[in-house]
């Protein structure tokens, strides 16, 4: 098969894309790429002003909206406000290894952003999504583990890494149980996944820490692929022919680089049980039920 490039994007005019993050980083290259090959691309972001901003660096026809996956407020807003198809959802903004925050409805904010933003924003556009909906994971979800005792670090001693590897964990299993869910509803909406590898975007220098910003630029000049790679397995996720349920990364040296490719996923991310009680209790945390009927059987 024939290396994907940005290149392999069909035509996309008349079709909707709404990329969350999209001011900055591989869901501004994704964002770029769509809108390149005809989209009208919806930019959701929490800042409008930086959202403007790469929205006017882009071809084609853009648009702006607010949306902050820290509120449960501004996503049922953002939803509320939303009229006409979606051909693409993509699941693509995050907060990586942040002190400990909590999101405006008391959630730890990994957790809260990478996962329940995005958990509710999918459940409550889907009736309107006619596509894909594709979620931004990280090879950081293998070092992740659901506890669902204390989901939101508040009895346990805070570890940042080890809640960002929850939350991206989530972001897999939260992608093979909406597609099992889709397929049980008859629904030929597809859920797929991807990782970017190591892309150089400015998501590792919020960590409030400065030795740990330090690495991370230095390590970003040395060994990083350009945002613009970065994306290319959300596109390829996106677009390209693959069932649901996939997962994209890089091809290359240990999926941190290279042309995209369907990759594999820990254990833990293929662990039906889990999947399922997390988006039950990903339901109740968030008040957004499944919003299609079943036709099948379980």
């Amino acid at each position: 098969m024939a290396t994907f490039s940005a290149a392999n994007i069909p035509d996309m005019t008349g079709r909707t894309v709404i990329v969350t993050g999209a001011n900055s980083g591989i869901g501004r290259a994704a964002a770029r790429a769509l809108a390149a090959a005809g989209a009208h691309v919806v930019l959701a972001v929490r800042d409008p002003r930086k959202g403007r901003t790469a929205a006017g660096a882009m071809p084609g026809v853009t648009e702006v909206r607010e949306l902050d996956l820290a509120s449960l407020d501004s996503v049922r807003a953002f939803a509320s406000g939303w009229q006409g198809e979606i051909s693409l959802l993509i699941n693509n903004a995050g907060v990586m290894v942040p002190p400990l925050t909590r999101t405006a409805d008391g959630f730890e904010l990994q957790f809260g952003t990478n996962h329940l933003g995005h958990f509710a924003l999918a459940n409550l556009l889907l009736p309107l999504v006619t596509g894909r909906v594709v979620t931004v994971s990280s090879t950081g979800h293998r070092a992740g583990r659901i506890d669902f005792s204390d989901l939101n670090w508040q009895r346990k001693p805070y570890r940042a890494w080890r809640a960002y590897g929850q939350s991206k964990l989530a972001n897999l299993l939260f992608t093979s149980e909406l597609q099992l869910r889709l397929t049980a509803a008859g629904s030929s909406v597809l859920a797929t996944a991807a990782h970017p590898g190591y892309a150089a975007t400015n998501l590792q220098f919020h960590s409030q820490r400065r030795s740990f910003d330090l690495i991370s630029q230095a390590g970003n000049r040395l060994f990083a692929q350009d945002e613009n790679a970065g994306a290319l397995p959300t596109l390829y996720a996106a677009v390209a022919d693959i069932p649901g349920n996939s997962f994209a990364g890089p091809g290359g040296f240990l999926q941190q680089r290279g042309a995209p490719k369907l990759v594999g996923r820990s254990a833990a991310a293929q662990d039906a049980d889990v999947a399922r009680r997390l988006w039950e209790v990903s339901e109740e945390l968030t008040s957004v039920r499944f919003p299609l009927q079943a036709t099948t059987g379980p």
